[in-house]
């Protein structure tokens, strides 16, 4: 059993297999992707971000949308089994670099992330630590206006259910 495998409303046992197949090809636990998905989206497909335009499972930005050959409007009329093809194709290239959920979640989150010490402040060359930290406040917690991988990681946990707290703090080794 996958974790949220309830709250899985339309194509269940594709859905989940498809997952499971996935995540077999990344080299990842599939109840990564599942609380990525719960986090991201909360498991809706179909999802959309009235600010940033964001849509499905993982919240694609319309720019990754294209730059995987997609839009942001096609991923949203899909099947939720269709666009784990999407989900897919964006996670491949990090294959191999993701070793716990943690940096599952920040393969979608903020990918330059991936694999940094705890004290890894989020920016880049155009997006400075302070707009990140603004942006996406509720992870700022000690509000210093600059968001680190500990703080990221710290929220993230807390959202996974308690029972599976344990499971989740394992990484692939």
């Amino acid at each position: 059993m996958l974790i949220y495998e309830d709250r899985v409303k339309t194509n269940k046992e594709t859905f989940i297999a498809k997952v499971k197949e996935i995540a077999q090809r990344l080299e990842i636990d599939p109840n990564w992707l599942m609380q990525t998905f719960m986090i991201e989206s909360s498991m809706n497909h179909q999802a959309v971000n009235p600010t940033t335009n964001a849509t499905g499972l993982i919240q694609f930005m319309p720019s990754t949308a294209l730059s995987l050959g997609t839009s942001v409007a096609a991923l949203k009329a899909m099947s939720n089994v269709q666009q784990l093809d999407w989900v897919q194709r964006y996670f491949m290239p990090y294959k191999g670099r993701m070793k716990s959920y943690v940096d599952v979640y920040f393969t979608v989150f903020f990918p330059l992330a991936v694999g940094k010490p705890d004290d890894w402040v989020l920016q880049t060359s155009t997006l400075s630590a302070q707009t990140i930290a603004r942006q996406n406040s509720p992870f700022d917690l000690n509000k210093d206006g600059k968001l680190t991988v500990a703080e990221i990681r710290e929220v993230i946990m807390r959202k996974v259910p308690a029972d599976w707290r344990d499971y989740f703090f394992k990484k692939k080794e």
